[in-house]
């Protein structure tokens, strides 16, 4: 049986100061911290090495921006859009993305440890090269999302389309996807081995083992 994934959920104070995004350049050093940031538009901001600290964002779009190298622990996206922006190579810590837009974001050789997506649009999304540890992807779209060449660990995959994504290279040992949807999925046959699946599943992979099943 797949490992059952214990996460770890952000630690939020509850005396949170509300400003605007852009109060993150005021500081020597990008950073937010203890604070909250609603219904702020970011749209194409481009910042490097940014750090954020138990922050909540509600109602908040980020569409196209790109954040490389950021630094992420403790915080909380709700309701935002964050279309084809970029989080490549970050280290993204206790967050949870909740009713995000996330379509197209790139988190290539990003760090993903104990983050929550739930109800998301992750679609066309890329992963590539990005190690993720204690994952859970609850019942959202990865439609068309690149996990190519992947270190996953102890990663949940809930109730989620997983229709064209691509899992090349990525081994599957321990990672229960029985719950998922798809009509077509980019994997091989030797990154299935330990893999959860359901009996339909089973029946689409075995012809990647050349296998005919009679009906």
């Amino acid at each position: 049986m797949a490992q059952k994934v214990k996460m770890e959920l952000p630690k939020i104070p509850s005396d949170l100061r509300t400003v605007h995004f852009q109060d993150i350049y005021y500081e020597e050093d990008p950073q937010l911290i203890n604070c909250m940031v609603t219904g702020s538009q970011a749209d194409n901001e481009v910042i490097d090495r940014a750090v954020l600290s138990k922050v909540i964002f509600k109602n908040v779009t980020f569409i196209n921006a790109a954040f490389h190298s950021i630094d992420m622990t403790d915080v909380i996206f709700e309701n935002c859009n964050f279309s084809n922006g970029v989080l490549s190579g970050g280290n993204i810590h206790r967050t949870l993305f909740k009713n995000c837009k996330l379509l197209g974001l790139d988190f290539t050789e990003a760090n993903l440890g104990n983050v929550t997506f739930e109800d998301c649009d992750i679609n066309l999304s890329d992963f590539a090269e990005a190690r993720l540890k204690q994952v859970c992807f609850n019942h959202s779209s990865l439609r068309s999302a690149n996990l190519y060449h992947c270190k996953l660990s102890k990663v949940l995959f809930n109730s989620c389309d997983l229709n064209d994504v691509i899992l090349t290279e990525t081994p599957l040992k321990g990672i229960d996807i029985s719950t998922c949807t798809f009509e077509e999925i980019h994997v091989s046959a030797e990154i299935l081995a330990g893999c959860e699946v359901s009996p339909s599943q089973a029946i689409g992979f075995s012809r990647l083992l050349g296998l005919k099943v009679k009906e």
